[in-house]
């Protein structure tokens, strides 16, 4: 009797170890259960997010939104596995973060464009900046790169031939207007704007403080860089993850695209294009 006790112990044991073990990283894209994927953006992406959640969720995702106001932690949080994707950041800068960081990260989906522009509440015409004027702008190479480049294209400076966006302020060849260019943080410009005759601020730092992209610039870059496109970010161990792939065709249908240009209006232009053409 005994005996037949233990092993009807020992199988039942059994049986539910098995069980534990079926259930452990249940998560996984491919086992077919229900998944949790954190997602990590900045504030003014969240709308779209949670649109994208409401999709997922009838897909048997479950999406998490954890939100960031800075273009630093998205990117550390996702290496460290805190998150299991971001989306925020342009191609070029996410490939200039993870090269200085030594992060082991790949972009597995395009998103938007964000057209970054110079604001002002001192002057309403580029034209009307003037000598000795200080222009705040962000301070990470990869955005302060871009908005040099802003301001060559609004003719306030000339680049040095050859010009790259790790090249920084000495790759300005002339200042004819003996501009200021002070760099701060990139969440910083909005605030600089009471302060300076100019900011050039990137698209969702200027949602998140209250201005509107497509009308209150004083100039403002066009949408035809694929250097600029934003893309979905994972590790690279996951690239290829069925779920977090499943998640990028959500972002590409129609009805996001179409909120996307209805909410915000200009300021963020859906890109669907092969993630092959925006890497290379």
């Amino acid at each position: 009797m005994k005996k037949a006790l233990v092993l009807l112990f020992s199988f039942v044991l059994l049986i539910a170890t098995a069980a534990c073990g079926s259930d452990k990283g249940g998560g996984s894209a491919d086992s077919g259960s229900k998944k949790t994927v954190k997602v990590g953006t900045t504030s003014a992406e969240v709308p779209i997010w949670n649109l994208i959640k409401k999709k997922a969720a009838k897909e048997g995702i479950n999406i998490k939104i954890v939100r960031f106001d800075d273009y630093v932690q998205p990117n550390l949080a996702l290496a460290d596995g805190d998150i299991d994707l971001n989306a925020f950041q342009t191609i070029v800068y996410f490939n200039d973060f993870k090269k200085k960081h030594h992060l082991d990260l790949a972009a597995i989906g395009t998103t938007n464009i964000w057209p970054m522009g110079i604001y002002s509440k001192k002057v309403k015409d580029i034209k009307d900046i003037k000598d000795g004027d200080q222009i705040v702008i962000p301070n990470d190479s990869t955005n302060l790169g871009r908005a040099l480049l802003l301001m060559q294209k609004a003719g306030l400076i000339k680049l040095k031939d050859g010009f790259t966006v790790s090249n920084g302020l000495d790759g300005i060849a002339s200042n004819p207007k003996h501009l200021k260019i002070t760099t701060v943080n990139a969440a910083q410009t909005p605030r600089s704007l009471d302060d300076a005759t100019a900011a050039i601020i990137n698209c969702d730092m200027a949602i998140n403080a209250g201005l509107n992209p497509t009308n209150d610039p004083i100039f403002r870059e066009d949408a035809s860089n694929v250097d600029y496109i934003n893309i979905i970010a994972a590790k690279t161990k996951d690239k290829n993850n069925k779920t977090y792939k499943k998640i990028v065709d959500i972002y590409h249908t129609k009805e996001v695209a179409d909120f996307i240009k209805k909410h915000y209006k200009g300021a963020a232009i859906p890109v669907n294009r092969p993630i092959d053409e925006i890497t290379k």
